[in-house]
């Protein structure tokens, strides 16, 4: 499940969509540490942006579109 911090800029919006959902089921399984936690909270974050900004760039794709082109 975890990769390098510097690998979620790599990661596709599906890819990082899954590992963040690992990492809340992790979270809320509480048999982690403390220290565990806040790696995974900061994991989840750094996922949870890499998602926002893919799906940001989609919808810019999308409004640029001619009107009457799909995709």
């Amino acid at each position: 499940m975890m990769t390098s911090q510097s690998t979620v800029e790599a990661l596709s919006y599906e890819e990082a969509a899954r590992e963040l959902e690992a990492v809340i089921a992790a979270l809320e399984t509480a048999q982690v540490t403390l220290e565990e936690s806040l790696g995974l909270y900061e994991r989840g974050k750094a996922l949870a942006g890499r998602c926002a900004a893919l799906l940001e760039q989609a919808e810019l794709r999308v409004k640029t579109l001619p009107p009457g082109e799909s995709a």
